[in-house]
């Protein structure tokens, strides 16, 4: 399917246009209003008392000098709430069989990990609550803790001592046993007599989502309805998880997501902070607010990533992959979060990526720490499968003796497959990976790299150029509802919309999916002004209330525009669709007769017409209308996919890494990028721009380190190292359309699409700059010290394996040793 636009010779469509963002003016001018900015009479605030150890039981919690404190009206402990709020919810749990811990908002009796909420003081200003908080004194009997994932599965140190192991789940997908390809194990068997079997096992660390603002939370109990102002990704699902664990009626309950600073999945939660600012506002029948610190979000939000990864890949001798085989170990930290395990699953679905693998198996083990839980973070899943799978084809290529696009030019799908089913049983709508390479290797110069790259070593220069390759795809708009149920998700996938024509002519929307930086109200107005011939300044975009949108399954996996803005589109095309019979009454003309353009209804032959914004204010008055024409054209509509969209692209890094000090620098980067038809240029550009740096990030600088006893090191910028404008280059960027054919527009999505390729481009750059030494492999964060290392060690046993750069073995123990992120000399920058 794709977009038909009726508009007259001439007219300018608002798809496909630069157009500055609506949002923009109020955001960057701060006349916005953010959660914290709500301010509201008879308001008290909160501050969270959090655990400075990682695991141990609760023996007394006195609370009597922080309720003597100035301007404090309470002080609540778990205890106190513990009879009317329910554990948070896991709404992912990956089967039956799921060892799943229970989570109260704040500890009763015992915490998992440091930063857990044991008690939470109420005063009349933050600056009371605050100081009050250092008052309540809390006695601890600690208790052995586990914060390596690998030692955690030896059970040897329970994290929830009554689920009897710190083994989750356990989940398979095997291509033989679905019938989507052959047996992985016979493939790897073959390969090793008379092929190419390469075994590698990588790290995806500990990443923090540092979104710029903070969580915000305002409660008031004080009306007909229970009001909830919070800086989330997700109000409805909120509002759900709040009355099915609280017992609240759902029709008392509004919540509201006002503009939000950021989320990157941050914000996909139902917080233990949300629900204790509930309780206190109920317990206290008061406003109250709770905003968190800096420190607070660094230890208490939760973390991303965190995976060890062993991919054994068989093939040929000239290259072609005959099997691969995923064996993932994935850290959920204290607790399953919302999404708990299936984040890591998503990734089996994409470690086969672009290439036509006859033989496939991905084994995932999820298993709990005393570390601070996991959940999605920007990509949830996908990049950490493309980081796996674009550094191994990397290392086949090196040991067929080919260049790096070679190898996966013999193995990707081409352009005349499509439709493709892959082996994980995906179908691949649309694509065209030759194109998106072909551009990419154009604007990046890539065969001038590549000499320059030859001279440099010919030379023995001591700074070496290293070419990063990276061409990935993603599944996007999760997810269709049928998809999720069979994976034992909780909720279901559809989007909706609703179009409010006014009498003014004017155009309301409000749509389900709730922005928090997307660009959401300025693409929406694009869509509605080309569907429905309106201009673009007169469509208002309204999100984030319930209450004004009722229904939705809110922002996250790259489902706005595919889903919402595909019930968008449908919803417009109703109001036209309920138009025409009210058109041909007022223009006394048979329906039949009418046609439909730039916004008018015309009758043929003739000059007689009427606009909609004519229609709307007629409908309005009402006042010529038989009993049988019902006066109103506003419509809805909600859109559940049948399958995902899949962007895809090809991303090239240039890195310069000085063998002498072990310091790389960003000599170049491209990203050509296919995300079908795009609604407007301008937004695109930001969101890839956003999401390379995001990627870049996580190969170079960020990474959260716990010490010996579960003290987060890296809980302030200081030590959580987030690239400045200063540390990134300009990015080239461009894109190749091939329209998805799962929706209207064509539209596949493109909020995740920089960081999920970015970060395998840039670390297969570094280790192509240093592989003629013998490095294959830095784990990341990629710095100095780490790739100097390498360097140090290369060719030999131990190459790749100092401290600081270990290959990680699941069968190894201690966390100071093997796991840089999991001790305090990994927070060496």
């Amino acid at each position: 399917m794709t977009a038909v636009d009726d508009r007259p010779a001439g007219a300018a469509p608002e798809i496909g246009r630069d157009r500055r963002r609506k949002e923009d003016q109020r955001l960057i001018t701060g006349r916005t209003k953010w959660t914290d900015n709500i301010v509201l009479p008879g308001m008290l605030h909160l501050a969270m008392v959090r655990s400075p150890v990682a695991h141990a039981t609760i023996s007394n919690i006195d609370v009597e000098e922080a309720k003597a404190a100035s301007g404090v009206v309470a002080v609540i402990t778990g205890a106190d709430i513990k009879d009317t709020q329910g554990a948070i919810a896991n709404a992912w749990p990956l089967s039956a069989e799921q060892k799943t811990p229970g989570h109260l908002p704040m500890a009763v009796d015992r915490v998992a990990c440091t930063g857990e909420i044991v008690a939470c003081v109420v005063a009349r200003s933050a600056a009371e609550a605050r100081d009050a908080a250092e008052l309540v004194d809390v006695d601890y009997d600690e208790l052995p803790a586990v914060f390596d994932a690998r030692e955690a599965m030896k059970d040897t140190v329970l994290v929830h001592p009554d689920l009897g192991t710190n083994k989750s789940d356990f989940w398979k997908l095997d291509s033989a046993e679905a019938g989507t390809g052959g047996n992985v194990d016979e493939a790897i068997a073959t390969a090793r007599e008379s092929g190419i079997v390469i075994e590698r096992e990588y790290r995806n660390q500990r990443l923090i989502p540092a979104f710029m603002e903070p969580r915000s939370t305002v409660v008031d109990p004080t009306g007909e309805q229970i009001t909830i102002w919070t800086a989330t990704q997700i109000p409805h699902i909120l509002r759900f998880l709040i009355a099915a664990t609280t017992g609240i009626s759902e029709a008392k309950i509004r919540v509201i997501a006002p503009d939000v600073g950021g989320g990157f999945g941050g914000k996909l939660q139902t917080t233990p902070e949300e629900f204790i600012t509930l309780a206190a506002a109920r317990r206290l029948g008061k406003p109250c607010k709770y905003t968190e610190t800096r420190s607070e979000t660094m230890v208490s939000c939760h973390h991303g990533r965190d995976q060890w990864q062993k991919l054994t890949l068989a093939a040929t001798k000239d290259g072609a992959v005959t099997g691969l085989k995923v064996e993932l170990l994935a850290d959920l930290g204290a607790y399953a979060a919302i999404l708990g395990g299936g984040v890591p699953v998503l990734g089996a679905w994409m470690f086969n990526a672009i290439y036509k693998f006859p033989a496939y198996q991905f084994n995932c083990q999820t298993v709990y720490t005393n570390k601070t839980w996991v959940d999605a973070y920007r990509g949830a899943g996908r990049p950490e499968a493309t980081f796996g799978i674009e550094r191994i084809m990397d290392e086949l290529a090196a040991e067929v003796g080919v260049d790096p696009l070679e190898i996966r030019e013999k193995n990707w799908i081409t352009h005349e497959e499509f439709p493709f089913t892959s082996v994980a049983g995906m179908t691949y709508d649309s694509g065209n990976y030759e194109a998106a390479t072909a551009r990419a290797k154009e604007l990046f110069g890539y065969d001038g790299l590549r000499r320059e790259q030859q001279e440099r070593r010919d030379r023995k220069d001591p700074v070496q150029l290293g070419i990063g390759v990276s061409t990935f795809t993603e599944m996007c708009g999760l997810a269709p509802s049928r998809i999720l149920g069979a994976l034992n998700y909780g909720a279901g996938g559809w989007e909706h919309a609703a179009i409010r024509m006014l009498a003014t002519g004017k155009v309301e929307v409000v749509t389900g999916a709730s922005a928090h930086g997307q660009g959401h109200e300025t693409a929406w107005s694009q869509i509605v002004a080309d569907r429905l011939g309106v201009a673009f300044e007169d469509v208002e975009v309204l999100h984030g209330d319930t209450l004004v949108a009722p229904r939705g399954l809110d922002t996250y996996g790259s489902r706005s525009l595919v889903l919402g803005g595909e019930a968008l589109v449908r919803a417009a095309d109703k109001v036209i669709e309920k138009a025409k019979p009210i058109a041909a009454h007022l223009l006394e003309a048979n329906a039949d007769d009418l046609e439909f353009m730039a916004g008018r209804f015309g009758v043929k032959g003739t000059d007689k017409g009427l606009t909609l914004g004519e229609i709307a204010m007629a409908t309005w008055t009402s006042h010529v209308f038989p009993e049988d024409i019902e006066p109103i054209i506003d419509s809805e509509a909600t859109f559940d996919a049948n399958t995902f969209s899949f962007p895809h692209g090809t991303h090239l890094c240039a890195m310069e890494v000085d063998t002498e000090t072990g310091a790389s620098t960003m000599r170049a980067y491209v990203a050509v990028d296919d995300i079908g038809t795009v609604i407007n240029p301008l937004i695109v550009a930001g969101q890839e721009h956003g999401g390379i740096v995001q990627g870049v990030a996580q190969a170079l600088w960020e990474e959260a380190v716990f010490d010996e006893n579960g003290t987060l090191v890296t809980g302030s910028f200081v030590d959580y190292t987030l690239p400045t404008a200063a540390d990134t280059i300009s990015y080239v960027t461009d894109h190749t359309t091939t329209p998805s054919t799962t929706n209207t527009l064509g539209t596949k999505g493109v909020g995740e699409a920089g960081t999920i390729a970015s970060t395998p481009a840039v670390v297969n750059a570094i280790v192509d700059a240093l592989r003629p030494m013998g490095v294959n492999d830095i784990v990341m964060p990629c710095t100095p010290e780490r790739v100097w290392s390498a360097i140090q060690t290369a060719g030999s046993d131990t190459a790749g394996s100092t401290t600081d750069n270990a290959q990680p073995h699941f069968e190894s123990g201690a966390a100071n040793q093997d796991d840089p992120g999991s001790s305090a000399e990994g927070a060496d920058r």
